[in-house]
């Protein structure tokens, strides 16, 4: 059965062409849960029919390219895999679902994925149904540098247990050089799965793969020529934010609108250089177990900004620094935040030990060097040639000396026009433009938040788009923070864009955000939403993205004449019809 495919000017209003979707994804499950129990029972046909549902829950598209990667491996063992982010999955369906393998990121310090948090209420919930017939598995990706690691993966693999769900294999909590990894977790599990599920491991049939592309993925990256490195805030602005282009000509990358670019980073040269003095040695002293020189391993290929948890537990077990050692006993993860403000490699290091650290036991303790992801502010349809990047550069001064961000800087002050530095696409399939050219747009976009509804309203602008655009941005001072104003004044003298709502913080003795003005202008914001708007936050995840967030659903509630738990079922709706998006980091 195929599921029929709804046009966004469909007849229906929102919750109707939800529940109508809904309803056909219920039914397409059920009847090939079905039509594989007949086929098993006849004793033919098990190897074709027997699905693999692989769920998946992403914030910025990792847990969506592993999901396909393991589907790869799902066919491969004669299994039949069923891709569906979690934010789809209909909790009466999901019931009936027989073999899962759910892959999920964790999102901030340690919350679930947007697209797995409706989810995620659903199954936690006490009502959620009993799931003895299921078998599953759980591939969790995180970030050691983050409290909470994998604990989105964590939570849902305890979860099912509880619920009575057999597990196939047990969890794996991958770091972000998840691929090698991820691949053996797969190769090993998958043949569980095609046990289980009775699977005779014929390898199903499946389209040819396609050459890989330079600049695909982070494993492959392009050399990409940098043509345009151009300051957007004032001179006299706290902030230095840069518009970059990079020229994609003859490379075959494509990508969208909501997408994100990976830049491979090279470390500050002058922290390398205090770290060999730290470290009594040279650049070309070699480093036991690698092929290349210590220099350019704290140069290419390791963080040296951020300090490690493994060279923070090193450190704190052989310091005399008592304050260091107070935090670590007693787990305190905000103290140890609040200790390690402003601090990097070198600042532990220079702690007092009670014993040294060589060369080997030093590089043993770093994490590898990782690109920096920036959401994109170009439309390839308005530039196909180009991709460009809205950044700010991180610089502050601390501990006696000055202090920079690791890519942020590595572009504004050490990559020259015409060098090529690595970069690849990091599709963000969540984060797009609505097909339907005619709804509204409500986009919320702070400082460099900017960069993706730059690349929208250029998109809408080619496609000829009828629908409404409001964009709330703002920033500190209006004179000097205020990037993009002679494109956003002539978007809005075309028409384009239809309204700006600006919110300087600065500029007034009370503090004015864009969850300000989003309050001042609930009534019409309300009615947008009413009209089919789409509502998407771009920026900050710790405060400005929360802040908007709580506006959102004061403004329903008040507007809509909503109690409160109505005002989040309405914000909820929004979700799930996939007209509330957010790109938030």
């Amino acid at each position: 059965m195929k599921i029929p495919y709804i046009p966004e000017d469909a007849p229906f209003n929102g919750d109707q062409k939800y529940w109508l979707a809904g309803f056909l994804a219920g039914l397409h499950s059920r009847l090939l849960v079905l039509e594989d129990k007949q086929q098993v029972a006849a004793g033919t046909g098990a190897a074709a029919t027997t699905q693999l549902h692989v769920l998946y829950g992403s914030q910025t598209g990792n847990a969506e390219a592993l999901a396909q990667t393991a589907a790869k491996s799902a066919r491969a063992k004669g299994l039949v895999p069923v891709v569906q982010a979690l934010g789809e999955v209909d909790l009466d369906v999901f019931a009936t679902m027989r073999h899962v393998l759910i892959v999920t990121s964790t999102y901030g310090e340690g919350e679930m994925p947007d697209n797995a948090q409706l989810f995620w209420n659903a199954i936690s919930a006490s009502t959620a149904p009993r799931l003895e017939q299921m078998h599953f598995a759980v591939l969790a990706i995180g970030d050691t540098g983050y409290d909470g690691f994998c604990q989105a993966g964590k939570f849902i693999d305890m979860r099912l247990e509880q619920l009575g769900a057999k597990r196939v294999y047990d969890r794996i909590d991958c770091d972000i050089d998840y691929e090698e990894p991820s691949n053996a977790w797969l190769n090993s599990s998958m043949p569980q799965f095609a046990s289980s599920a009775g699977s005779s491991g014929t390898v199903l049939d499946s389209a040819p793969e396609a050459p890989v592309i330079p600049g695909s993925n982070k494993s492959n990256p392009y050399a990409a020529a940098l043509v345009t490195n151009k300051r957007l805030s004032g001179e006299q602005s706290a902030k230095d934010i840069r518009h970059f282009e990079f020229d994609l000509t003859d490379s075959g990358l494509k990508y969208e609108a909501g997408d994100a670019l990976g830049v491979i980073p090279v470390n500050e040269p002058s922290l390398v250089s205090l770290l060999l003095t730290q470290l009594n040695a040279d650049y070309q002293t070699p480093v036991s177990g690698f092929d290349r020189s210590l220099g350019d391993l704290l140069t290419y290929q390791f963080e040296i900004s951020e300090p490690s948890r493994k060279l923070i537990e090193w450190v704190g077990q052989n310091t005399t620094n008592q304050e260091l050692r107070h935090v670590l006993q007693h787990d305190d993860k905000d103290a140890l935040g609040v200790w390690l403000w402003g601090k990097d490699t070198l600042d532990l290091l220079q702690l007092e030990l009670t014993r040294s650290l060589s060369v080997s036991e030093f590089v043993a303790l770093l994490r590898p060097l990782q690109h920096r992801a920036y959401s994109i502010s170009s439309s390839s349809k308005a530039h196909p040639n180009q991709v460009h990047l809205t950044i700010a550069s991180v610089r502050y001064h601390s501990g006696g000396r000055n202090r920079s961000g690791v890519c942020s800087t590595y572009l504004a002050e050490r990559v020259r026009r015409g060098e090529k530095p690595a970069i690849f696409i990091s599709p963000n399939k969540a984060f797009r433009v609505p097909s339907n050219t005619n709804a509204p747009l409500i986009m919320v976009g702070p400082g460099t938040g900017i960069a993706p509804f730059r690349a929208f309203l250029q998109e809408r602008q080619v496609a000829g788009a009828q629908g409404k655009n409001w964009l709330f941005f703002g920033d500190q001072h209006q004179e000097h923070d205020f990037i993009y104003r002679e494109e956003l004044t002539a978007w809005q003298e075309s028409g384009l864009l239809t309204r700006l709502d600006l919110a300087f913080s600065r500029d007034q003795d009370k503090k004015v955000y864009v969850q300000s003005r989003m309050l001042e202008q609930g009534a019409e914001l309300y009615a947008w939403l009413q009209e089919g708007a789409y509502f998407y936050v771009c920026g900050d995840a710790s405060r400005m993205a929360k802040d908007v967030d709580s506006a959102l659903y004061e403004i329903v509630r008040q507007y809509g004449g909503l109690s409160s738990e109505r005002a989040a079922d309405y914000i909820d709706q929004l979700k799930k019809e996939k007209r509330y998006l957010r790109d938030v980091y």
